[in-house]
């Protein structure tokens, strides 16, 4: 069995071998007959035969016929075997130039060729050039609008994301935090502010701190009321009472602390002062807030108030006598083992005076205030930057010539303002059935916002004040009142009313058109 196998293998490697001698013997003998044009040889009727193994050929090319045209040429032939696989029937190195292509199939082949330029070139240079130069901008243009468009949006997504999970998180904080604040233990329930305030320690510095911190986490805030270069003052809610919120930007930490300080001073509280109910700081990594917690008083500033109501005689003098009353108190020193310093405003002005709901006025804004330490004789100004409002500030204040040493002066320079404000607040008195609009003092002379140089040329150099009406002449307060004012603005500050004396006549004046029958 072992050799009947071996002998069908030799004949199965003897059938092979001249099957493949056979392929070769055809190949060798068979030949291609090829369409040729041009034909190099008159007498093939259009067609050449290639050598064994070659191949029929088509080829079209573009040449410069002018400076500004191209002429096609077409071209048919055969390809001896050494070129056909070589050169010619490779891809061209310019595919929108030339083109060519080869076959094997059988006679005449490369007659069905598909001869055709990857980009089409029109005959005429420049205006394929100015085509392609139009088309180029548009299809960049184009894609860059769509691609501005699409980051555009993106980014817009990803803000409104941002803003929107930032709130929540704040939300859910706020909510967090009432939620621990009902929890605390430090203020029982039924007590009210006053009631607090009134059975604290009787210093009248305020709440003690963990109570200060327990109310700041309470705080509900309900609507902006004001704006300033502090930062912004809201209506806030407390168990029911209202309460004034006053929010610190984060750049104004040392006028929060130095307000904080002062409200809190030992014997500062008073009928005529704001009431202090509460500071804090709030916040997270990420946010912080500074949080001043006063009364609220509905009427709002001095300011507004005017602006809304003209006033009687009796409602111009409880308003100038309780302001009085508030900048007195702050001026005055008080001795003792627990007394109070003299403490001097330096930013009075109508904006920084709040009016009671019963139409008295009590004092606020103490963030520039300074105070003198009488037991080493120094005066304790505030470190922050800020400085007084320009059209309320004394002469001697616009001329830098303020002895900063000297504690007297800086209360002589809030009798000056002080001054201005009764001014405003008499102007809205009605006399004999005429009362004048609410208007800021010197708006006649500068603008709505004027600068030092403003108010130096006016105050100073000019020596200018504001305008007496006539006819307060005719009214025996409106003349008190008038004469008060421009001692109180008077060039030398030595010259000027102290506060306590405007105290004392606008008490009596109160007095006497109370004790008048009506």
């Amino acid at each position: 069995m072992a050799i009947v196998r071996i002998r069908e293998c030799k004949m199965y490697i003897l059938w092979a071998k001249l099957l493949i001698i056979s392929y070769y013997c055809v190949t060798e003998v068979l030949a291609l007959q090829c369409y040729c044009h041009p034909c190099y040889n008159s007498d093939t009727n259009g067609t050449c035969e290639t050598p064994s193994g070659g191949a029929c050929f088509a080829a079209k090319s573009l040449a410069d016929l002018t400076q500004h045209e191209l002429v096609e040429t077409l071209t048919w032939g055969c390809l001896p075997p050494e070129d056909s696989t070589i050169l010619q029937c490779q891809p061209s190195a310019v595919p929108h130039r030339e083109v060519y292509k080869c076959c094997f199939d059988n006679d005449q082949c490369n007659l069905n060729l598909n001869l055709s330029f990857t980009e089409i070139e029109s005959t005429t240079r420049p205006d394929v050039a100015t085509t392609n130069s139009k088309k180029r901008p548009e299809n960049v243009t184009q894609i860059a609008l769509l691609v501005s468009v699409t980051v555009c949006l993106i980014i817009l997504i990803i803000a409104i994301t941002f803003v929107y999970l930032r709130y929540k998180r704040q939300e859910l904080r706020r909510k967090q935090l009432q939620i621990d604040s009902e929890h605390e233990n430090f203020i029982p329930s039924g007590h009210s502010l006053h009631s607090m305030i009134d059975e604290s320690s009787g210093s009248g510095s305020g709440l003690p701190l963990i109570v200060q911190r327990t109310i700041a986490k309470q705080i509900t805030l309900v609507r902006s009321i004001g704006k300033g270069r502090f930062g912004e003052v809201w209506k806030g809610k407390w168990r029911g009472e209202n309460v004034a919120v006053k929010i610190f930007f984060t750049t104004e930490e040392q006028s929060w602390f130095r307000e904080t300080e002062l409200y809190q001073t030992v014997l500062l509280r008073h009928d005529n002062i704001l009431g202090f109910i509460a500071a804090d700081i709030k916040g997270t990594g990420s946010w912080t807030q500074l949080y001043l917690i006063t009364d609220y008083h509905e009427n709002g500033s001095l300011y507004d108030y005017l602006q809304a109501h003209a006033l009687d005689t009796s409602e111009m003098l409880y308003l100038a006598h309780t302001a009085a009353c508030g900048i007195s108190h702050l001026h005055v020193e008080i001795f003792g083992t627990r007394g109070k310093p003299a403490i001097a405003h330096r930013d009075i002005k109508s904006k920084n005076i709040l009016v009671r709901k019963n139409g008295t006025c009590c004092i606020a804004d103490l963030g520039l205030a300074v105070r003198y330490v009488s037991e080493t004789n120094e005066v304790d100004i505030a470190s922050n930057t800020r400085c007084g409002t320009k059209r309320y500030m004394a002469p001697e204040v616009l001329e830098e010539t303020l002895n900063k040493n000297h504690f007297d002066s800086y209360k002589q320079a809030d009798m000056y303002s002080f001054g201005l404000v009764l001014w405003e607040i008499s102007r809205r008195c009605v006399v004999m059935g005429i009362v004048h609009d609410a208007q800021l003092p010197y708006y006649e002379y500068v603008p709505q916002d004027p600068g030092i140089e403003d108010m130096r040329k006016i105050v100073c150099v000019e020596k200018i004040r504001p305008i007496i009406p006539e006819q307060w002449e005719h009214d025996e307060y409106l003349k008190v009142m008038a004469r008060l004012m421009a001692e109180c603005w008077n060039p030398s500050p030595a010259a000027r009313l102290t506060c306590l004396r405007i105290k004392k006549t606008l008490g009596k004046m109160v007095e006497a058109i109370e004790s008048t029958p009506k």
